[in-house]
């Protein structure tokens, strides 16, 4: 069965007309293309339609697209893999996510790194760009600051970020056509990004839409949710008080509060509050009503379909948690899942920060599986993650940039396909109720032009939770906290946008296969084939003296496809190994390695490698 098409939103139109026009030579002058896109908003869309509309043309051969995290490589191969999206543009591209070996793209249109990979191994990727003619995609690009002249060697360049820029501006300037992607076009440091244009208004620098050679494409929160590209927000917002240690070990410390997290306006007290709330007796109440939020609505999601308790579906609706530091995610993730059963917390509730072996593995199944419904990271998600079953987020930061806060609600505005209509949808982000995140609530609504509509709900104060003294960072020592009570502010879409749209959306979809999975599965298989002979070889004593077996019908292998490793095989060439393994022996090719001297070196090393390790 064919996939079903889907509608291009707005941003999405404009710019397949302009690449369109691209094509026909009408907007020749075009070099560079920015795509402000409010969080959630759907850019991920963008680089196929420009990569599939331009190599088409034979404007470009390949595209390559830069993301800012690892988590983020495979998102972009599904965009260029999704089924319904390559019926509706009627494309056939596919990208690899790359790491930094030889010939990154393996003959696909394409591949997709990431900033610490580029400035790992600048030289390989800008060989690339000078070997083809490159559509380059940046996305978030606001994480690249603009280098000064006295930048390239000096103090900036000691930034992780502004090494990101000095390996990317090369790239930049060899790319035949650039598409910069961005959800907020402002830095939380106030330094100017990377390659954009600028110009002087009321003595700031602003981004310059009216610069030579730039088409610029935006696309606000009012228009998404215009066309209901995005979901609404419903705020909760927890009040309480918290109580610290503060003053050095010298003079003694005293102790402060408490104070209510909801003082007026931003003081003295606002964040050494937030900062204490996060980490003790107030976190787990924010915590537990996010959590069973969550619960309720699974389980109404469920009755409404008829479905068993125990029923995998996707659409429930999943809790993403942020918390503030490591820390803090390892005992918010105990709190969950010490409310639930064993065997279900092992189920439902993921971890993913750096410091967890799995983290990568804990994101995918999160995003791509109905289990697990909970994940707790501290930063891997707050960008870019396209999770549309999140619902409820539990914002346990103490960060208040707005960037950082508009793409962290963004994690629950994205509509999700398996949860029914529009209409029935929105996003629920538990949040403490200090000033500074109220300010950035009200900069939301002022710019979507929508209205909050309160709803107080009282809730009876927790009991504080004494938590042993450490000293932290910032010079206090957390004491206790609790909560106060719940208030609600739904923001929707003002009557200007409310305008009805096609609502249907198609819950049944193919599964998604990424190029990186598939080589990553027949890597597998050519290793279990190999193994396999190596073991039936050994059973039945047909061995030559040398190196084991396993290590010389690897590389016999290697010496039948062109003296590559399975690591740097195409899909093409993995299955052309897999269907040579089906029919021949390798014990039949033993000759190839005779005399073969880069062999016996890789021999002499294993060897002398093992008789180094103990035992």
């Amino acid at each position: 069965m064919s996939a079903p098409s889907r509608p291009l939103r707005s941003h999405q139109r404009s710019l397949s007309e302009l690449v369109a026009s691209l094509a026909r030579g009408e907007a020749s002058g075009v070099s560079d293309i920015l795509a402000a896109v409010t969080p959630g908003g759907g850019k991920s869309l963008l680089p196929v339609i420009a990569a599939s509309r331009l190599i088409a043309a034979g404007l470009v051969d390949r595209v390559v697209w830069v993301v800012p995290r690892d988590s983020l490589r495979l998102q972009a191969e599904e965009a260029f893999a999704d089924p319904a999206w390559r019926a509706a543009l009627g494309h056939a591209l596919s990208v690899r996510a790359a790491d930094n070996s030889p010939d990154p793209s393996r003959g696909l249109s394409g591949y997709v790194t990431t900033y610490q990979a580029v400035a790992a191994a600048p030289a390989l990727h800008l060989a690339e760009m000078r070997r083809h003619r490159t559509l380059l995609v940046v996305d978030e690009v606001h994480h690249l600051p603009a280098l000064a002249d006295g930048d390239r060697g000096g103090e900036a360049a000691k930034s992780e970020a502004a090494a990101w820029s000095q390996a990317l501006l090369p790239l930049f300037r060899a790319a035949r056509l650039r598409l910069l992607l961005s959800g907020t076009l402002e830095r939380a440091d106030g330094r100017r990004i990377l390659w954009l244009p600028y110009r002087t208004e009321n003595g700031a620098p602003v981004p310059d839409i009216e610069a030579p050679g730039w088409a610029v494409i935006g696309y606000s929160r009012a228009e998404a949710l215009a066309e209901k590209a995005v979901l609404p927000v419903n705020f909760g917002a927890l009040d309480g008080e918290a109580s610290w240690l503060e003053g050095g070990r010298t003079s003694g410390q005293a102790r402060v509060g408490p104070h209510r997290l909801s003082g007026p306006g931003p003081s003295a007290t606002t964040r050494p509050a937030l900062f204490t709330a996060l980490r003790t007796g107030f976190a787990r109440d924010l915590l537990r009503e996010a959590f069973f939020a969550t619960r309720r609505l699974r389980a109404e999601r469920r009755r409404k379909r008829g479905l068993a308790a125990g029923d995998a579906v996707r659409g429930l609706g999943k809790l993403l948690v942020v918390a503030p530091d490591q820390a803090s995610a390892q005992s918010y993730h105990a709190m969950i899942q010490a409310w639930m059963p064993e065997e279900q917390a092992r189920r439902d509730v993921r971890i993913a920060t750096s410091a967890e072996a799995d983290a990568h593995a804990a994101l995918a199944a999160f995003r791509l599986t109905p289990e697990p419904a909970v994940l707790v990271t501290v930063a891997m998600a707050y960008e870019g993650l396209d999770a549309p079953e999140v619902a409820v987020v539990a914002a346990l930061t103490h960060i208040r940039s707005r960037p950082w806060l508009e793409q962290m609600i963004a994690r629950a505005t994205r509509v999700d396909p398996h949860a029914g209509d529009y209409a029935d949808q929105h996003a629920l982000i538990f949040h403490p109720d200090d000033p500074l995140f109220a300010r950035f609530r009200a900069r939301i609504e002022t710019e979507q032009a929508t209205a909050t509509r309160p709803r107080k709900r009282p809730t009876g104060a927790a009991s504080p939770e004494p938590r042993p003294p450490a000293q932290t960072d910032d010079g206090i020592v957390p004491l206790e906290s609790n909560a106060l009570g719940l208030r609600y502010a739904l923001l929707r879409p003002g009557p200007s946008v409310a305008m009805a749209r096609e609502e249907a959306r198609h819950a049944a979809e193919p599964t998604l296969v990424p190029p990186s999975r598939i080589e990553r599965a027949l890597r597998a298989r050519v290793a279990a084939m190999v193994t396999a002979q190596a073991v039936e070889d050994e059973a039945e004593l047909r061995v030559r003296p040398g190196a084991p077996l396993p290590h010389r019908y690897n590389a016999v292998l290697k010496r039948l496809f062109d003296n590559k490793s399975r690591a740097a095989m195409t899909l093409e060439e993995l299955e052309a190994a897999l269907a040579w393994l089906e029919r021949n022996r390798l014990q039949d090719h033993l000759h190839l390695l005779d005399g073969d001297t880069r062999y016996a070196w890789s021999v002499r090393r294993r060897w002398a490698g093992a008789e180094r390790r103990p035992g």
